[in-house]
């Protein structure tokens, strides 16, 4: 492909940039503090509510921001996804490993909102939400998602970059003649017609 998709790219990896790098963060650095603030759980899980509160707008403009990249880069590359092999199986991956970073940024808001209501200064907040869930359990849930999140963005991460790779022009060659090799048993290797080159 010798198109340029500078828009598209940059939609995807800024979007992937910042939901990695926030979701990172904010299990290491928001959370760490908001343990150490002080010796009470409402006060530190308030502090933590409120950061991951004030994140996630910003965090939901740069997922939407990587899947329209993302959508936009699968639409111009079809013809290589179809076309050179291991393409195909890199995408389906990096697309399974994006709907599981969805759905567990999605299960990490849902809880961090439990969290949220329970460590609320209106007492009567704070009551109902006692009373409608297991607060430790929540946030024993919520602390594995949200670690969960940046090891799943990270593979997509590798993953982006392998893609990086199967767009070299060798590997794109390589990658067709395989394909071709596939369908007609009795050509040569890309092995052996590179070294013949």
């Amino acid at each position: 492909m010798s198109e340029r998709n500078t828009v598209l790219r940059s939609l995807h990896d800024v979007g992937l940039a910042a939901w990695f790098g926030g979701s990172l963060m904010g299990a290491v650095g928001l959370n760490g503090a908001a343990k150490g603030y002080s010796g009470s759980w409402r006060d530190n899980a308030r502090i933590a509510s409120d950061g991951w509160a004030k994140w996630t707008p910003v965090n939901a403009a740069a997922i939407g921001a990587h899947l329209v990249g993302a959508s936009g880069l699968l639409a111009v590359n079809a013809p290589r996804v179809a076309t050179q092999q291991g393409v195909a199986a890199s995408t389906l991956a990096k697309t399974v490993l994006t709907g599981a970073a969805l759905a567990a940024t999605g299960y990490a808001r849902m809880l961090g909102k439990k969290i949220e209501l329970a460590s609320s200064t209106d007492p009567q907040d704070a009551e109902e939400a006692a009373a409608s869930f297991d607060t430790g359990k929540a946030e024993r849930h919520l602390s594995y998602a949200q670690w969960l999140v940046p090891a799943l963005t990270g593979g997509v991460l590798i993953l982006n970059a392998l893609h990086g790779e199967q767009q070299r022009p060798e590997e794109q060659a390589r990658g067709m003649w395989e394909l071709a090799r596939t369908l007609s048993p009795h050509m040569p290797s890309s092995d052996h017609w590179s070294h013949r080159c």
